[in-house]
């Protein structure tokens, strides 16, 4: 057998310089039958082996039977059964013949096909938790959310910290990446996140309502997939790489602070790699085909309607906010929002408290100027007469 280089040169030889057989036989010492193999095969002379039986063979069939009733069985499990039917190979033949074989049994996978957004189109929202507790004061730390926004042309972020998965913080936080980034898409695109989803694709009340009054619609992505909404699960993994390390906080609301800078500075102004352009540089067209914001934010907070009670404190997330003493007995709305706790009077409109929102817990919130009602007690009754003795007399009580 001559190798690939003879073989090379005996073609080269008779189709290119014109050398007969018997001629190529006498330049090269070989002899008529190999020269005319080499002139007739048109492909490269190699060594095969001549097939062996494997000690798998036998098997085959039951391999193919235990994988066609659960396709992911693991291959030492497999293993295992048909050495009780007498297999006695090693494992790498199995393994092999494993990962040749398993595609043809396990369903068809999934494809995927490059999605292209209109401006102005969808933004997609998820909930995004931060690896770390957020420091809010006091010496405590508290578990965060950050509601994360992209729209679906430009690329653009914004983001928005909460403390909780309740409809109106996330409702919120919602308005807030709006507004930050700056129109009203036609579409907002979100799993099927508790506070939102009211089950087979409806949503909930409270967040139908702000769509309502933004003028906008919703989609909900199907039950466990993340695929759907992969722009903003980028961007995500983006902020776990960029965004938090190496940074420190000193409570929420220099998160927040720092969160909008990062966004303003870095994620919509780096090139992206699928559009191989800033999110700035497309965030003009997105707008040009985006609804104009309504003005202020929608006023989504929280509002609860109580009798000031005998001991004037309302009690929001744990902590006690003191409300005014001097309206025990009236009816007050208390307004609780992301940054403030306010309360006033019904019917008159007087304010009865308000107070910087504290999200550290247990904590008891008074206000300065109602320590003066509490300490004088209720009104017309006069402040007990107190003897005020001369000194005096206890140092005649203090032997010197």
């Amino acid at each position: 057998m001559i190798d690939v280089e003879h073989w090379a040169e005996i073609r080269r030889l008779h189709f290119v310089v014109g050398l007969s057989i018997k001629e190529i036989c006498r330049r090269t010492g070989r002899n008529r039958s190999t020269v005319r193999r080499a002139v007739r095969s048109e492909a490269p002379p190699a060594y095969r082996r001549p097939p062996v039986a494997s000690k798998l063979d036998p098997y085959k069939e039951e391999v193919h039977r235990l994988l066609g009733a659960e396709p992911r069985m693991p291959a030492t499990r497999i293993r295992e059964l048909i050495v009780e039917a007498g297999y006695s190979g090693g494992r790498t033949i199995l393994d092999d013949y494993l990962r040749e074989v398993r595609p043809l049994f396990a369903p068809p996978p999934r494809t995927f096909q490059r999605t292209l957004y209109r401006p102005g189109e969808i933004c997609q929202f998820d909930v995004w938790e931060p690896s770390r507790p957020i420091p809010v004061g006091h010496g405590q730390e508290r578990r965060g959310f950050v509601v994360v926004g992209c729209l679906g042309y430009s690329r653009a972020g914004a983001g928005a910290l909460i403390f909780s998965k309740r409809a109106e913080d996330i409702l919120t936080a919602i308005t807030r990446c709006l507004w930050r980034l700056g129109g009203l898409p036609g579409t907002l695109v979100w799993d099927r996140e508790g506070a939102l989803h009211a089950g087979g694709g409806r949503p909930t009340e409270p967040f139908a309502a702000l769509c309502g009054r933004l003028r906008i619609g919703w989609r909900f992505c199907e039950p466990a997939d993340p695929q759907a909404k992969g722009l903003v699960e980028r961007l995500q993994g983006y902020m776990e790489t960029s965004f938090e390390p190496g940074r420190s906080f000193a409570n929420e609301i220099d998160f927040q602070d720092q969160l909008d800078s990062w966004f303003d500075t870095r994620a919509n102004l780096r090139t992206h790699r699928a559009l191989r352009c800033r999110p700035v540089d497309r965030l003009g067209e997105d707008l040009a085909q985006m609804a104009p914001l309504a003005g202020e934010l929608p006023d989504l907070d929280v509002r609860i309607v109580l009798r000031v009670p005998p001991d004037p404190f309302v009690r929001i997330d744990t902590c006690d906010y003191s409300l005014d003493p001097r309206r025990v007995g009236q009816r007050v709305e208390v307004r609780v929002g992301q940054r403030q706790i306010s309360a006033v009077v019904l019917g008159t409109g007087e304010i009865a408290a308000a107070h910087r929102r504290s999200y550290a817990r247990h904590r008891t919130i008074t206000d300065f100027e109602h320590r003066r009602p509490l300490r004088a007690g209720p009104p017309g009754r006069a402040e007990p007469e107190v003897e005020q003795r001369p000194l005096a007399r206890y140092d005649a009580l203090i032997p010197a």
